[in-house]
C-alpha cells in the first residue's frame, strides 16, 4: 500500500508540486495507527522526510529555463527555511489531534478560496493586470509559508501554487517551481523531526522510528515516487491549463475527505 501511494506521491510532486504532504500524511497516519493519536505526529515527520527526496529530485531534474522564474528569491527562500523551522519545533508541543483537524481545516478553506475567489480557476484579465510577465512571490510570504507547511505537514505547495498561478504562471509553472520552494521548507522540518527525541518505545513497537520519522514508511514511498518522478520529468503529460487546475482542486478534495475519516475513527 504504502508504495503505491508512494506511485501518487511521484505523480503530485510533478503535476502539482505535492513533495509528500497531502498524499504522504493520509497513509503514514493509516499505516502507524497503532499509534495512537502520535500517529499525525510521525506522519508529519515522515512527510517531511519524503518531501525533501521528492522535491530535491523533481528540482534536479526540471529544466533550466523554469527554474529561472525563481531568480532573486533568496529572502523568500530563507525565510520559508525559517518559517519551516518554527513550525516544526511547535508541531512537536501541539496536540496531535488537533494538528490533524487543522490540517483539514486548512485545506478545506483553501479549496473554498480556490473556488470562490478569482485567479486560480478563473484567472484576471481586467484592466490594469501586468503584462510584462508573472510577478515574483513577496518574500515576505515565506515566514508564514513555511511555519504553516511544516507545523502541518503539508509542505507548502497548496499555498504557493495558488500564489503563484494568481501571480501570471500556468499551473505547468507554478507546480514546476512548489518544488524547490517546498525543498527549502522540508529541508529545516525534516532536521527537526530526526533531531528530536522518540516516541517511548512501547508505542512505537511496531514501527520502526529514527526520530519522529517512520524510516520504513518512509522507505516505501519513496521507492514508489522516484521513478515516477523521472519517468514524468521526461515526458511530461500535456494537460489544458484548466482542467489541470481542476484536477489540482479535486486532489485536494481526496485528501480532505481522508483526513477526516481518519479523524473521526479515532
Amino acid at each position: 500500500m504504502l508504495i503505491g501511494i508512494g506511485l501518487l506521491t511521484g505523480v503530485t510532486t510533478v503535476l502539482f508540486g505535492f513533495g509528500g504532504g497531502f498524499a504522504a500524511v493520509p497513509v503514514v497516519v493509516w499505516a502507524d495507527a497503532a499509534l495512537g493519536a502520535d500517529a499525525m505526529r510521525v506522519a508529519t515527520a515522515t512527510s517531511a522526510l519524503v518531501m525533501v527526496v521528492n522535491a530535491a529530485f523533481a528540482t534536479a531534474v526540471t529544466p533550466r529555463r523554469v527554474l529561472g522564474a525563481l531568480r532573486g528569491s533568496t529572502g523568500l527562500v530563507l525565510l520559508l527555511a525559517a518559517g519551516a523551522t518554527a513550525g516544526a519545533l511547535a508541531t512537536r508541543l501541539a496536540p496531535p489531534a488537533l494538528v490533524l483537524w487543522l490540517f483539514v481545516g486548512y485545506v478545506a478553506i483553501t479549496i473554498v478560496d480556490l473556488l470562490l475567489r478569482p485567479g486560480f480557476l478563473r484567472p484576471r484579465t481586467h484592466i490594469g493586470e501586468p503584462v510584462d510577465g508573472p510577478r515574483p512571490l513577496p518574500a515576505v510570504l515565506g515566514a508564514p509559508i513555511g511555519a504553516v507547511a511544516a507545523f502541518l505537514g503539508v509542505g507548502g505547495s497548496v499555498m504557493t501554487v495558488p500564489a503563484m498561478r494568481r501571480a501570471g504562471h500556468t499551473m505547468h509553472v507554478a507546480s514546476a517551481l512548489a518544488n524547490p520552494l517546498t525543498l527549502a521548507i522540508a529541508l529545516p522540518a525534516t532536521a527537526v523531526s530526526l533531531g528530536g527525541a522518540a516516541l517511548p518505545a512501547s508505542a512505537g513497537a511496531h514501527v520502526h522510528l529514527v526520530g519522529l520519522v517512520d524510516a520504513g514508511a518512509a522507505a516505501a514511498l519513496l521507492a514508489g515516487a522516484l521513478p515516477v518522478i523521472g519517468a514524468l520529468r521526461r515526458r511530461p503529460p500535456r494537460i489544458p491549463d484548466r482542467i489541470y487546475a481542476w484536477a489540482y482542486v479535486g486532489l485536494l478534495t481526496v485528501v480532505v475527505a481522508a483526513m477526516s475519516l481518519s479523524g473521526v475513527s479515532r
